[in-house]
């Protein structure tokens, strides 16, 4: 498989404004060029990586395989992708792969479609069309452009390296991809669906990432008689109920620890101590006040998953209504709720039938 992979990382990134050139600013707990690096080392696709950069000190330091060699950089980015063909020339390889190490999110499945595509075509670039509305201006009027015509080009894009080089060698003009060198020597390309994710990153705001957090919330309360019984908001039809300074609702309650343990905010006693002011409070209060915090914080929930520890009353028969009741309550939809009953073979006060206990597992992410 004669196939080498070209790293352009010799940028100096003026737009992204950071003192961590962008290369190697951290990204998904890595310098934003590993992800490239990584990737196509572990595709097994290449017999060689080529990194160009003007920063080769700082790479030597991390002692790189066998399959990574290191060149100088140009002074713009077409005169790197040139000297990065000059230098593989001697390998006398088949295909070639340009790629902007400002591009870190491009898939494995993306590196074999072009490598498949390239069988039959001498030059395979991904494209997405535009989301937006776009305008070109020609001297004082503006028009729009047909956004089914409009071409997003990524990279990796994949040629067969002898017609690459051959036209790469006689441009004068600087180019911002090597799909260009095609198009203007009217040579065919072949255009292959790209990927939303396979975005590039250019400003340093585009290297922030959504935080999801997790938390784990648990409750239980002994049944005692002449109570209802309440979970998940509804009353069950149940011969007790739970005993507590509020209904004892142990999955809501659960429900909200989890809540306040992903957004570290301590546990629901902080909120609602056993004082007179709470005495007796319907569970659902509870949950909306919890939740009303949560939303003014700019957070929003993926999913949350529970489970109902008790001999009886049995989980299956209830199962619906409460997580209707809960989707309500908490304004969610019913399918990021799951519900699952759990005994504990006769073991213990649950056991006995003397008490019911619940654990609630929750994912919430931030958003700006």
């Amino acid at each position: 498989m004669n196939n080498y992979f070209v790293i352009l990382a010799a940028g100096k990134s003026k737009r992204f404004h950071s003192k961590v050139a962008k290369q190697f600013y951290n990204y998904k707990n890595k310098e934003i060029i590993d992800h490239s690096i990584e990737k196509s080392l572990n595709s097994r696709l290449f017999k060689k990586v080529i990194i160009v950069t003007n920063k080769i000190k700082h790479f030597r330091k991390k002692k790189y395989s066998k399959f990574i060699s290191l060149i100088k950089g140009g002074k713009e980015r077409s005169d790197s992708s040139l000297k990065a063909l000059k230098y593989i020339k001697k390998y006398k390889p088949k295909n070639v792969f340009i790629h902007d190490a400002a591009r870190p999110d491009f898939s494995m499945k993306l590196l074999r479609n072009l490598i498949s595509q390239l069988k039959n075509h001498k030059a395979v670039v991904p494209f997405l069309h535009s989301k937006d509305t776009i305008k070109y201006k020609v001297k004082n009027e503006l028009f729009n452009l047909d956004r089914n015509m409009a071409f997003l080009t990524q990279t990796p894009q994949a040629f067969r390296f002898k017609d690459l080089y051959k036209l790469a060698v006689k441009e004068k003009k600087k180019i911002t991809d090597e799909a260009t060198l095609f198009i203007n020597n009217n040579y065919k390309i072949k255009f292959i669906k790209g990927e939303c994710q396979n975005s590039k990153i250019t400003y340093i705001n585009d290297t922030k990432i959504s935080k999801t957090y997790f938390g784990i919330g648990f409750d239980i309360h002994k049944l005692v008689t002449n109570k209802k019984l309440y979970l998940g908001g509804i009353n069950i039809p149940f011969h007790s109920g739970l005993k507590g300074h509020s209904d004892g609702d142990v999955i809501l309650h659960a429900i909200i620890d989890a809540i306040l343990g992903a957004t570290k905010r301590k546990d629901i006693g902080t909120y609602f101590p056993n004082t007179k002011k709470f005495k007796n409070i319907r569970s659902p209060k509870m949950m909306k006040i919890i939740m009303n915090n949560l939303n003014k914080s700019n957070f929003y929930i993926n999913n949350l998953d529970i489970n109902l520890i008790c001999e009886q009353p049995k989980v299956s028969k209830y199962r619906n209504k409460i997580i209707y009741s809960i989707s309500k309550i908490m304004n969610l939809n019913k399918e990021q709720i799951n519900l699952k009953g759990k005994t504990v073979e006769k073991l213990g006060l649950i056991g006995k039938e003397k008490a019911i206990a619940c654990e609630a597992i929750i994912s919430i992410t931030k958003y700006d």
